[in-house]
């Protein structure tokens, strides 16, 4: 068995491809530092990351796949399933050597896994930008924690940057540890390095601007008295509002 080893990056996964191709040496396995090896190993390769590589990979991409194909490998990508790397190179390689389009191409089993899984990711976007609600600190920051089932929140930014370009915010993926802070002129990522800055998923009540109780009980009476009890249907709420979220939503609490 024939081996890459890569950084783990998506820069470095199309460094892989560059690497691939120049070497004229194809893979059947990508790992990563401190990734288990095969028993059987023929040949390994080690990839340093290179922008110009990737760059190139990336440019001869944008040559033959059309704008949602792309997206659909940055999806695919943040996916974080422990094949999607590979998953990505096989589909990389057929768009290469292919005469002509394959995205629309779904008896091919790579180009229905990327387009499954990418709606996968793109549904799971959704649902982040749908549930988020942001709670005003002290500091003047509107915070809300996040729990997407993917990597989603980066995928997420340009929404909230758009929507919320007058405002300081902050959204932080509760089950990765990390999350972004917009400052009103760019975008930094942040992790936050004390525990009690959350509390069972949430931003700490201490933390919270002294009318921002105030807002989250109106919003819920609100959500209460808009509500028709004989409509009411559970099943059907879940459909459009996983559960799965409501332990972040306001309007869910009792």
């Amino acid at each position: 068995m024939s081996i890459f080893y890569y950084d783990k990056t998506f820069d470095g996964l199309l460094s892989v491809v560059f690497d691939a191709y120049k070497i004229k040496y194809f893979p059947q396995a990508l790992l990563g530092e401190g990734d288990v090896e095969p028993m059987f190993m023929e040949r390994g390769h080690t990839t340093v990351t290179d922008p110009n590589k990737s760059d190139r990979v990336w440019a001869a991409l944008c040559k033959k796949l059309s704008k949602q194909a792309l997206n659909h490998i940055h999806h695919v990508w943040q996916s974080e399933r422990p094949e999607a790397d590979y998953l990505i190179f096989r589909y990389i390689r057929k768009v290469i050597d292919s005469p002509h389009s394959i995205e629309t191409d779904f008896t091919d089993e790579d180009v229905m896994s990327m387009l499954q899984l990418a709606k996968k990711v793109s549904k799971d976007t959704m649902h982040l930008i749908e549930f988020v609600r942001f709670q005003k600190t002290k500091e003047n920051i509107f915070f809300s924690p996040v729990a997407p089932d993917y990597n989603a929140l980066p995928l997420a930014l340009h929404h909230f940057i758009d929507r919320f370009a007058d405002q300081q915010w902050a959204l932080y993926d509760i089950r990765r540890g990390y999350g972004f802070y917009y400052n009103l002129q760019r975008v930094e990522e942040i992790t936050l390095p004390d525990e009690n800055t959350l509390i069972n998923g949430n931003i700490n009540p201490m933390l919270l601007a002294e009318d921002e109780q105030k807002f989250q009980k109106l919003w819920r009476n609100y959500f209460k008295a808009i509500t028709i009890v004989e409509r009411i249907n559970k099943r059907q709420q879940r459909q459009h509002m996983p559960a799965r979220f409501w332990h972040l939503l306001p309007e869910m609490q009792n």
